[in-house]
């Protein structure tokens, strides 16, 4: 463990939750990689575009949950048990996913997912997440003042991964809250209640997709082969948890940080308006600018790892700052001028290496469906509240608490 202690490190906050690119554009100035604390543990980020990428490839950093829990034990004097405690199907739910594993553990699950989890099958879903935009649009269109988050932004990414799952109608509301509720439950005890509430109707959901197979992606799950191997039962609820974690609260964030860009750049607006031709290139440029996906999943260093010139003791905790890595000036020209023309590419939002996002095909469609239609059908979009209303909450993504607009 590095001689600093938590107390001794910045701390990052408030600020850095309000806004923390002035936080990075700090830090860099120092080096593309700090050490400070972040919710009180000290942590070291990777800040710089370059030292990022080869971060999310180093085999030293190790996505290792069991290995992380000792690390912390041992930093707060506690001693961890050699052999992990059994876990519970919705603790294992909560981390064995493939988001915290490494090959070859990783490699396999990978394999096995992605042979139901195809570019065919996303696709295919471009009509239905047309009619899901329509329909919800149409709720609004009389409304003049809403929170776009609340009634658009969230309801379609989870309306879209709940149908690509198999969740009837009737329960996802329910699926939704549960999802929202693990992103902000701050006691660990109230995390695990949920946790296990989740675990429970999953498992009898795919028991019921045993019984009576659907063209979804549990039963694409549950019948997905390689050779002799398939998934197990947990690997089943903590891929198809990892689904929808990923692919809603990242696409929900994605969309209102995209769409608040767009509202404090009215140029760029105009743009977007009179030449939709642009919008591809804006959904690349809304995640670059303000992504939802600010961090990597945490990875413990296996042994010291030099990174962008510091060394990073062994078990010390280890961040890719991918929204910092998206504003690096040795990377990108000019990087915190929003710019719906900037040429598309280099970005690190959905990821990089063998964690590069397999959903972000859908989320880049979904995306670019939702602010397209919704600029089709308003000719006035803009603020209820002033832009030093807005709060935002951050864990591993980074989005808006609420986006009220006036539409018209």
């Amino acid at each position: 463990m590095s001689e600093e202690t938590a107390q001794e490190l910045e701390q990052l906050g408030e600020e850095f939750v309000r806004d923390p690119y002035p936080v990075y554009a700090r830090l860099r100035e120092r080096g593309p990689v700090a050490h400070v604390a972040l919710a009180g543990t000290p942590m070291w980020l990777v800040l710089g575009h370059e030292e990022a990428r080869a971060a999310l490839t180093d085999a030293r950093l190790v996505k290792d949950p069991d290995r992380a829990t000792r690390v912390a034990a041992a930093r707060a004097g506690v001693e961890a048990p050699e052999e992990p405690a059994e876990k519970t199907l919705g603790q294992r739910m909560l981390v064995e996913h493939m988001l915290n594993t490494d090959p070859p553990h990783h490699t396999r699950l990978r394999k096995l997912v992605t042979k139901a989890f195809t570019v065919r099958q996303i696709q295919a879903l471009r009509p239905r997440i047309e009619r899901t935009v329509t329909r919800l649009l149409d709720d609004l269109a009389d409304q003049g003042e809403v929170d776009v988050l609340k009634a658009f932004a969230f309801p379609l990414p989870l309306t879209v991964i709940s149908e690509m799952i198999g969740v009837p109608e009737a329960d996802q509301a329910e699926f939704g809250g549960w999802s929202n509720a693990l992103t902000v439950a701050v006691q660990p005890e109230e995390m695990h209640r949920i946790a296990e509430e989740m675990a429970a109707y999953l498992t009898g959901l795919i028991a019921r997709k045993r019984a009576e197979p659907a063209d979804d992606l549990i039963t694409g799950l549950i019948q997905a082969r390689d050779e002799e191997d398939r998934l197990t039962e947990h690997e089943l609820v903590s891929m198809v948890f990892q689904l929808l974690v990923a692919g809603y609260e990242t696409t929900a964030h994605l969309i209102g940080n995209g769409l608040l860009a767009l509202l404090r750049h009215p140029e760029q607006l105009a743009a977007l308006r009179a030449d939709r031709s642009l919008l591809a290139g804006a959904v690349e440029e809304f995640s670059r600018y303000d992504n939802s996906l600010h961090l990597s999943t945490l990875s413990v260093t296996a042994e010291p790892v030099e990174v962008g010139g510091a060394v990073i003791p062994a078990d010390e905790f280890v961040l890719v700052a991918l929204g910092a890595a998206n504003r690096d000036p040795g990377r990108f020209t000019d990087p915190d001028r929003f710019d719906i023309r900037r040429r598309p590419g280099g970005h690190l939002a959905f990821g990089h290496g063998i964690h590069h996002c397999m959903g972000a095909p859908l989320s880049r469609m979904q995306t670019e469906l939702a602010v397209g239609a919704l600029l089709d059908r308003f000719d006035r979009i803009e603020l209820a509240v002033a832009p030093e209303e807005l709060r935002y909450e951050m864990n591993l993504t980074r989005g808006l608490e609420s986006l009220p607009l006036r539409l018209g």
